[in-house]
């Protein structure tokens, strides 16, 4: 038997109001911004996070996920602020990061901007593209950590002003299912990491997955263990159906959000698997932000029905 824990945190939007261009403004930014200045600089806030990373040393998961929009403005001194956060947080190797749309607000060279996460980002052994002058494919990315296999998925795009939907890409696609086969036979207990919610129905259309359909049906096809995403700002527990299985799909709040009410306040999900001859018994502690002493304390325990790993 053995057993490994795992936390999963969300849209931190980590930003800053100093040293900003206003050349840098002159585009969709400038809504971000605004909204930054109105409100959310008083909804998302350092001294939470910095609670929330005390007390994941207190619990020492083996391993952290943060499934996108670390940044608020997807600027490159945010990308850069982002990664001394990411360094506090824990090694490259014990954390692994998905972009979400805030990191994508308008195209922005890579090398300004994710190069700075790259550990956090790539696959154990990335592949490079030929096709590409031999650049590197970051994804789906693929991160193995003893029986869990941690597959991320990239759904974060540029859109034109009050959007926010994200979309993957037929590559991505592809090589999603037959990553998930290649897993699925080695019985392994497939995580997929994606931003924007994963099941029709779960958020607006203007926030919206634009081909949620065909992950659905990628998903169906192949199977997962489980599937986890941010974009929406509160705790989330779906399903998705499939003759074989039922995949639990978790979604986690802002994890630097002071909510004004308890459905929205910071919370981390921290999950413990046990595997026991193929077979997983998975429970989720949801850790939630107490602005009443600053610290997070245990709000509920859900246990999940025993996983039977298979292919299809």
């Amino acid at each position: 038997m053995t057993t490994f824990t795992f936390a999963q945190l969300s849209d931190p939007h980590l930003t800053t109001l100093e040293g900003i261009d206003l050349g840098d403004l002159f585009n969709k930014r400038i809504l971000g911004y605004l909204s930054w200045r109105k409100h959310r600089r008083r909804e998302h806030r350092r001294e939470v996070l910095n609670a929330l990373i005390k007390d994941l040393r207190q619990k020492e998961p083996d391993h952290i996920v943060i499934t996108g929009d670390l940044t608020h403005l997807g600027l490159p001194l945010e990308f850069r602020m982002v990664q001394e956060w990411l360094k506090d947080l824990g090694p490259a190797s014990r954390v692994t990061v998905i972009p979400g749309n805030h990191e994508t607000y308008v195209p922005t060279p890579w090398e300004e901007t994710f190069a700075h996460w790259t550990p956090y980002l790539l696959s154990d052994e990335p592949k490079r593209s030929a096709s590409q002058n031999g650049s590197i494919e970051a994804f789906p990315s693929v991160r193995l950590r003893g029986k869990a296999a941690f597959i991320g998925l990239s759904s974060a795009q540029p859109t034109f002003p009050f959007l926010a939907t994200g979309r993957l890409d037929a590559a991505q696609l592809t090589k999603l299912q037959e990553i998930l086969d290649q897993l699925g036979e080695q019985k392994l207990f497939r995580v997929v990491l994606v931003h924007h919610p994963p099941l029709a129905g779960m958020v607006s259309w203007r926030k919206s997955l634009t081909n949620v359909g065909e992950l659905e049906d990628v998903l169906s096809r192949c199977g997962a263990e489980l599937v986890l995403h941010g974009h929406a700002h509160r705790s989330m527990l779906s399903y998705l159906s499939r003759p074989t299985q039922c995949i639990p799909v978790v979604g986690a709040p802002s994890a630097s959000a002071v909510g004004k009410t308890s459905d929205r306040r910071a919370c981390y999900h921290l999950f413990r698997m046990t595997e026991e001859q193929g077979a997983y018994d998975l429970v989720l502690n949801t850790y939630t932000y107490s602005p009443d002493d600053q610290g997070f304390h245990l709000e509920q325990t859900h246990h999940f029905p025993t996983i039977q790993c298979r292919q299809s």
